[in-house]
């Protein structure tokens, strides 16, 4: 999908990238804002938290990182729905650029091709918060963003060859950090519930 966000294709469709790239961000992190919001609202409802809040936390991001693993024993649930390339010819930069932001925003609309994406929700619900549910919400939204960057110099169709190619390759690398910050989660979240 961000290979159909690119300077060259924004601007063979008269659009500006920074404007759809813009939107984009913008929508992705308004997207996991809300999902933060409404889970950290959600969790709000549960007993205080504590221990059990804190364990459940890691439990979650434990689960994740099993998933996430290179040969997992198994994976989390997915939707196979994908974002509407037809949005590409259909509608504005921006308004392509707000849609797909928000659907990657809320996290589970489209594909997860991460457990991440369900550890953060559960992050959101269990902060008991809807403010601490919105900071992770928005952190979420606002990694789910970053990527377009990758694209920026993207203005020609051997630049976007290799944009493609390092996109795929960077996937790997992406997979070994998310393993990582999961882990350290994990463990962060047990030493704190444990002390």
């Amino acid at each position: 999908m961000l290979t159909s966000i690119t300077p060259l294709g924004e601007r063979g469709k008269g659009n500006r990238w920074a404007v759809t790239a813009s939107a984009y961000a913008a929508g992705s992190v308004l997207g996991g804002a809300t999902v933060g919001l409404l889970l950290g609202g959600l969790g709000s409802l549960l007993p205080g938290p504590g221990t059990v809040a804190l364990l459940l936390a890691a439990g979650a991001c434990a689960l994740a990182l099993v998933s996430d693993l290179p040969r997992p024993a198994w994976s989390l649930p997915s939707t196979g729905r994908q974002v509407d390339e037809d949005w590409l010819t259909r509608y504005r930069g921006w308004v392509y650029g707000v849609g797909y932001g928000a659907q990657l925003g809320f996290g589970a609309v489209t594909i997860v091709t991460s457990a991440s994406t369900y550890a953060a929700a559960a992050l959101a619900l269990l902060t008991g918060s809807p403010w601490s549910g919105l900071a992770v919400g928005l952190t979420f939204g606002l990694v789910r963003a970053l990527p377009i960057l990758t694209v920026r110099s993207t203005d020609s169709p051997e630049r976007l060859r290799l944009a493609a190619r390092t996109l795929q390759d960077l996937a790997t690398t992406a997979r070994r950090w998310v393993v990582a910050v999961l882990t350290a989660a994990t463990g962060t979240l047990l030493l704190t519930a444990l002390s």
